[in-house]
């Protein structure tokens, strides 16, 4: 059987740090990275890609909005400007990865599934938003923002600017996941569970409903390499491993580690928060529940001996 290895996108494989978000930059940017994935699928390797879309469905809200107050358009739920985005980082990805493809000379059929996730519609995350949206701002403009709104936001673990943050549930379903691992294993590239999946719960009548919310695509990622069995899941982000001590005295770079020491430095707060957290145990999980290999690393680094930092059993 062929190695099944699910590839989640991190938000530099879209739009990268200084860009407007242009159609232009964003089609580029993963052209770029849809290169870095020409090795493994001339070694064979089963796809499934997942990916993020913390910019643009923020740049959606705002789109929503500035029509409301200028021409009275209803502005739609959160949920359903996931949907929007999933759709188009999707359309994206499948467009320039299939131009990759064609000049490789490689022959594999893509799909795009927009697909919902279910969460707990009482998870403590709705009273404890801290999942990033949309474009950097000054504490000024944040400020402004928050009163005219009624919006959270907090400053960026790197010091860029503050954000918009909204709630981000746990992942606790995805439906179709059975769909995904029947087309990925007959040689179908998916992409799915895009900026974690659409968020939605089930009622007390059995009904699905949306939410307001952004699930993390890292969390939903694991889960659905999971229960796909891949044998990879690997999380591609803007630096080439993960590090302890970062951009700080003693900074040290990590290649491969146990869950034990892994999950070690995680409880010390090596990792920040809406950062490499997030990434971290998302790989934590996908090896507790059976995952052989989660590595976190850069899109250059694909198909290398050596890429990134493999969290191991």
């Amino acid at each position: 059987m062929k190695k099944l290895s699910v590839i989640a996108f991190g938000g530099n494989a879209l739009l990268q740090s200084g860009q407007k978000g242009t159609i232009d930059e964003q089609e580029q940017n993963v052209y770029d990275t849809c290169q870095h994935l020409v090795p493994l699928i001339k070694e064979g390797y089963d796809l499934v890609i997942g990916h993020g879309n913390g910019p643009q469905v923020g740049n959606v809200l705002l789109q929503h909005d500035a029509g409301h107050k200028e021409y009275g358009i209803p502005k739609q739920p959160i949920d359903f400007c996931v949907a929007e985005t999933q759709g188009s980082i999707g359309f994206m990805i499948e467009q320039q990865l299939r131009n990759v493809l064609a000049e490789n000379g490689i022959k594999r059929n893509i799909v795009t599934l927009v697909t919902q996730v279910v969460v707990n519609k009482e998870d403590p995350a709705f009273k404890k938003p801290a999942k990033p949206v949309g474009p950097f701002y000054s504490k000024e403009e944040a400020d402004e923002l928050a009163a005219e709104n009624g919006w959270v936001f907090h400053e960026d673990p790197r010091k860029r600017g503050w954000r918009r943050v909204v709630a981000s549930p746990r992942p606790l379903e995805i439906p179709n996941w059975e769909a995904v691992e029947k087309l990925a294993r007959e040689g179908t590239i998916v992409i799915t569970v895009g900026g974690g999946g659409i968020p939605a719960y089930i009622d007390e009548k059995g009904k699905m409903v949306g939410i307001d919310a952004v699930i993390d695509k890292d969390l939903a990622s694991s889960m659905l390499a999971n229960k796909i069995r891949a044998d990879e899941f690997c999380i591609l982000t803007d630096v080439p491993n993960v590090f302890i001590n970062f951009h700080q005295p003693g900074e040290k770079k990590l290649e491969k580690i146990t869950l034990k020491e892994i999950r070690q430095y995680l409880d010390e707060g090596q990792f920040t928060e809406g950062s490499m957290a997030p990434k971290v145990r998302a790989c934590i999980e996908f090896v507790e529940k059976g995952g052989a290999d989660a590595i976190i690393t850069e899109a250059e680094q694909l198909g290398k001996p050596d890429a990134g930092t493999v969290i191991l059993p």
